[in-house]
C-alpha cells in the first residue's frame, strides 16, 4: 500500500510543476514561427535568409550552455537554476516584442537560447531523483508533453493575439507568464525527496532504497570524460541530432508551410497548426506507457521515426495534388516524431550511473539543439529559395531515416534488475 500511495503523491505533486515549467519554455521558443508568418520580416526588413538564421539562433545559444548548466543542476540545485532561467527567459521573450533592429533581435534570440539551455536536462535530472526505472519513460513524457501540448494551445492563442493586436503584443503577452510562474516554482519545489514535508519518513526511505538499488545494478563510470567517449553516448548524440532536424524544421516552419500550401489567415493557420500536436500528445502518452510496461526502449523509438519519415515523403508526394491529404500526413508525421521522447530519455539513466547520467543527457540534448539549429535554419532556407515546402519535406524525411539507422546501432546494457525481471 505504501508504494501505491507514494507513487500517487509523487505524480500529483511533481509532474504538474514540471509540465508547466517546460511548457512555458516552449511558448517562448516556438512563437517566433508565428511572427515570421505574420509580418515581422516586413516590419523589420528581414530577408528570407536572415529570417531562417534568426529563427535558428535560439538553438545556437541553447547548444553552448547545456552541459555547464546541467552540471550545476546535478551538483548544486535544480531549484535555483530553473528559477533564474524562468525569470530571464520570460524577460527576453517579452523584449522581443519591442525590438526595432535586426542585430538586437539576433542578440535576444541567442540569449533566449542560453537561459533556456539547461532547463530540459536539469528537469530530467530532477525526475531521476524522484522516479524509478519502471516509471521513468512516463515521467519523462509528462515533462516533454510540455512541448506538443504547448504548441497546440499556443498555436491557437498566438493566431488570435496576432489577429487582434499584432506580433509585438503576442511576444510581450506570452513572455509574462514565465516570470509569474518563477515565484510559484520557488515556493513549491525542493531538490530532493528528503527535503519535502508531504512524504512520510517511511515513504522517503522506500524511494531512496529503490533508487540506490538501481544504481548498484549499473556499471560504474568514473567521470564525464569516460561517459562522453562511450559508443552508446556518441551514437545517441548523432541520433538526436538527426531526429531534431526533422522535429524543429517542422515546428518552426509549419505555419508558413500551411499558408504556402493554401490561402488562409493567421487564425485558420493557428487552428490547423494545433492538430498535429494534439495527435503527438496522445501518441506520447500511449507510447510511454507501453515502453515502461515492456521495458524495451528501442522498440518504441525507431519504428515510430520510420513512420514519421514515410509520412514526410508521402506529404511531399501528395502536396501538389491534395492539400488535405498532405496535411493529414503531416499530422501523422508529428505524432510519430514526438511519441518516442519518453523512451529515448529513459535510456541514459538505465545505462549510466547517477554521477554522469545528467551530463550525458545534457551532451545528447546539446547535439539535439545543434540539429535543431541546422534543421530550423535549413528548412527555412529551402522554403525561401525554392518557393515551396517540397524540398523541406524530403530533407526532414531523410534526416529521420538517418536517426532510425543510428537508433538500431545503439546497444544499451540492461541492468541486473531488468535482467532479473525478465
Amino acid at each position: 500500500m505504501t508504494k501505491a500511495r507514494l507513487a500517487a503523491k509523487r505524480w500529483w505533486f511533481i509532474m504538474p510543476i514540471i509540465f508547466i515549467s517546460y511548457s512555458l519554455a516552449y511558448v517562448d521558443r516556438s512563437n517566433f514561427s508565428f511572427a515570421s508568418a505574420a509580418g515581422i520580416n516586413d516590419d523589420l526588413g528581414i530577408s528570407k535568409g536572415m529570417s531562417s538564421l534568426l529563427g535558428a539562433l535560439f538553438f545556437l545559444g541553447y547548444f553552448f550552455f547545456q552541459i555547464p548548466g546541467t552540471i550545476y543542476a546535478e551538483r548544486r540545485s535544480v531549484k535555483k537554476l530553473v528559477f533564474w532561467c524562468l525569470v530571464l527567459w520570460g524577460g527576453f521573450a517579452s523584449l522581443t516584442g519591442v525590438v526595432n533592429s535586426i542585430p538586437l533581435l539576433a542578440v535576444i534570440r541567442f540569449m533566449l537560447g542560453i537561459v533556456e539551455a539547461a532547463v530540459m536536462p536539469a528537469l530530467l535530472v530532477y525526475i531521476s531523483n524522484w522516479f524509478t526505472q519502471s516509471e521513468r519513460s512516463r515521467a519523462n513524457t509528462f515533462l516533454i508533453l510540455g512541448n506538443p501540448v504547448t504548441v497546440l494551445w499556443m498555436s491557437v492563442l498566438s493566431g488570435y493575439l496576432i489577429h487582434a493586436f499584432g506580433w509585438r503584443e503576442m511576444f510581450i503577452f506570452e513572455g509574462i507568464p514565465a516570470i509569474i510562474w518563477a515565484i510559484f516554482w520557488w515556493f513549491l519545489v525542493k531538490d530532493k525527496p528528503q527535503q519535502v514535508s508531504w512524504l512520510s519518513q517511511d515513504e522517503k526511505q522506500a524511494l531512496a532504497d529503490a533508487l540506490a538499488q538501481e544504481q548498484r545494478s549499473i556499471k560504474a563510470v568514473a567521470n564525464y570524460g569516460q561517459a562522453f567517449r562511450s559508443r552508446n553516448v556518441i551514437l545517441l548524440c548523432l541520433q538526436y541530432f538527426t531526429w531534431s532536424i526533422g522535429v524543429y524544421g517542422f515546428v518552426l516552419w509549419l505555419p508558413s508551410i500551411l499558408r504556402a500550401g493554401k490561402s488562409m489567415g493567421m487564425v485558420e493557420a493557428g487552428w490547423l497548426s494545433s492538430a498535429p500536436y494534439l495527435a503527438a500528445t496522445l501518441a506520447m502518452i500511449l507510447v510511454s506507457w507501453a515502453s515502461d510496461k515492456k521495458q524495451n526502449r528501442k522498440l518504441f523509438i525507431w519504428p515510430l521515426l520510420l513512420i514519421g519519415a514515410l509520412a514526410f515523403f508521402g506529404s511531399w508526394a501528395l502536396g501538389q495534388h491534395s492539400f488535405w491529404l498532405s496535411y493529414s500526413l503531416l499530422v501523422i508525421a508529428a505524432a510519430a516524431m514526438y511519441a518516442p521522447y519518453g523512451p529515448f530519455f529513459a535510456i541514459v539513466p538505465e545505462m549510466l550511473p547517477k554521477n554522469v547520467a545528467g551530463g550525458a543527457m545534457a551532451l545528447i540534448n546539446s547535439l539535439g539543439a545543434l540539429g535543431s539549429f541546422f534543421g530550423s535554419w535549413f528548412v527555412g532556407y529551402l522554403n525561401g529559395n525554392t518557393g515551396s515546402p517540397a524540398a523541406s519535406f524530403i530533407f526532414m524525411a531523410v534526416s529521420l531515416l538517418a536517426s532510425v539507422g543510428l537508433t538500431l546501432m545503439v546497444k544499451p546494457e540492461k541492468s541486473l534488475a531488468t535482467q532479473t525481471a525478465h
